[in-house]
């Protein structure tokens, strides 16, 4: 029984090692590729003398388009629903509306 506590207390004092195997990823940034892109030459030289992050601002910048675009599918998508539901809002008023208290 002694062996087996020394064993993990020791394991509590000496931690694993954290190396980039074993070191989990970010949720926001599951794995990453690289790629090549083409930029304009003066907007690229500017972000470089101003020591941007290349990489990080294109991440953001796609993933915000994504975003949108990804958005206005599904608007396009249940477009039928959403105007059959405002119709019958406009038509009937909101479910349950009657018993609202304020």
């Amino acid at each position: 029984m002694q062996v087996k506590l020394y064993t993990i207390l020791q394991a509590h004092r000496n931690p694993m090692p954290t190396s980039r195997t074993t070191r989990r990823p970010h949720p926001d940034q599951p794995g990453k590729r690289s790629i090549k892109i083409s930029l304009s030459t003066g907007v690229l030289e500017a972000a470089r003398l101003l020591d941007i992050n290349i990489s990080q601002v294109c991440d953001k910048q796609l993933r915000k388009v994504v975003r949108l675009e990804q958005e206005r599918q599904w608007r396009e998508e249940h477009a039928d629903f959403i105007a059959a539901f405002n119709a019958t809002v406009g038509a009937d008023g909101l479910p349950l509306d009657e018993w609202k208290s304020f």
